[in-house]
């Protein structure tokens, strides 16, 4: 088959964001039998044209979700594939599937951020010739918002490169804990887009209640505008919290940090359709306390591979939990090595790959 996946307009490719990383780890592996053709988004630093992995990836104009439809659509005018695939825009999925009817059009939805309950969406959502989704909680939520779309819904859940998140030995930990500075007490880390909904007051004042009965250290790791990084600064520093916030790192290199730490928590606010990072967590040996909401629930088993906060607006439950985990380390060691073979055994890439080519094969016989 040949192949085109469409990236949204908003991050150029290969990239950190979580549907960036999907979209790369899904057309590396698809390249190995198949003819793929990614279309990202273009900047300064890279070529119009690449090829990486057996995967060509054309960058087109952007700078608003428009410029950029407009680039896709010339560009699919001048070539032609067998199926087409687009990620996480309902409209320009639409406008794809209107200017290229007799090609089999198929929408990945990562979330629900660009899936407003309108009636204007439920229109684009009408193009796609089907509708993968990375959860049973998304699909839900997407049936019960427009319940014309359910025939169409498959499940796809995501993945994680289970060779580089993996536990390291004992030497390698403590080499990348000097690597990072990591002072000798139990070291929390928090990974993603450092945004309100994503929960961090809630787990400084966990660790705030974690202090007063084991010392502990939290890292925040990932990009936010510098006024709500101020704001949980002065929250930390007023509890008395250790925390430090090393910033955006690469997602090719932050396998090192989740070696290095002894907890993973999302505390998530809002629904999250998967949650990536508590897969990459599972994968590199490490206990998890997350939010009990969304798909989360499908990755985490509380008390078998990882631990749920049913209670997660709350900052209490997530202390208790992480007490338990730091506490007990040969329960965080369990926990650990439950997650990582529930992560060999159903979070791989390669997973996600084949269960999409079984869907592209449908759409073309169907």
């Amino acid at each position: 088959m040949h192949i085109c996946i469409i990236a949204p307009e908003q991050f150029p490719l290969p990239g950190d964001g979580s549907v960036e990383i999907c979209i790369w780890n899904i057309a590396r592996l698809l390249a190995v039998s198949h003819k793929v053709t990614v279309i990202s988004r273009t900047t300064d630093q890279l070529p119009y044209s690449d090829e990486l992995e057996q995967v060509r990836i054309i960058r087109l104009a952007s700078g608003n979700p428009r410029l950029y439809r407009a680039s896709v659509l010339k560009f699919l005018e001048e070539e032609s594939f067998d199926i087409i695939q687009v990620d996480n825009r309902p409209q320009l999925m639409a406008a794809v599937k209107e200017r290229n009817p007799d090609t089999p059009v198929l929408l990945y939805l990562h979330s629900l951020t660009f899936v407003p309950a309108e009636h204007r969406t439920s229109r684009c959502l009408a193009f796609a010739d089907s509708i993968a989704v990375n959860s049973r909680s998304l699909q839900e939520k997407l049936s019960r918002r427009f319940p014309g779309v359910h025939r169409k819904l498959s499940i796809i859940p995501l993945g994680a490169d289970l060779s580089r998140f993996a536990p390291a030995q004992l030497q390698e930990r403590q080499h990348l804990r000097r690597l990072y500075r990591l002072p000798n007490v139990f070291t929390v880390l928090f990974a993603g887009r450092v945004i309100p909904r994503k929960g961090v007051p809630v787990l400084i004042r966990a660790m705030y209640h974690v202090n007063k009965r084991l010392p502990a250290h939290l890292i925040v790791a990932g990009q936010g505008k510098p006024a709500y990084i101020r704001q949980l600064r002065q929250l930390a520093r007023r509890l008395g919290v250790s925390v430090s916030f090393p910033g955006k790192i690469a997602h090719e290199q932050i396998h090192g940090l989740y070696q290095a730490v002894d907890c993973f928590v999302c505390p998530s606010q809002r629904h999250e359709a998967f949650g990536l990072v508590n897969v990459e967590a599972m994968a590199s040996g490490l206990p998890v306390i997350a939010s009990d909401n969304g798909g989360i629930r499908e990755i985490i088993r509380s008390g078998h591979n990882g631990y749920l906060a049913a209670r997660y607006r709350e900052a209490l439950p997530f202390a208790r939990l992480l007490l338990k985990i730091g506490r007990h380390p040969a329960l965080a060691a369990k926990i650990g090595l439950q997650g990582r073979s529930d992560a060999l055994r159903t979070f791989e890439w390669r997973h996600t790959a084949y269960r999409l080519e079984k869907l592209y094969h449908s759409l073309l016989h169907s």
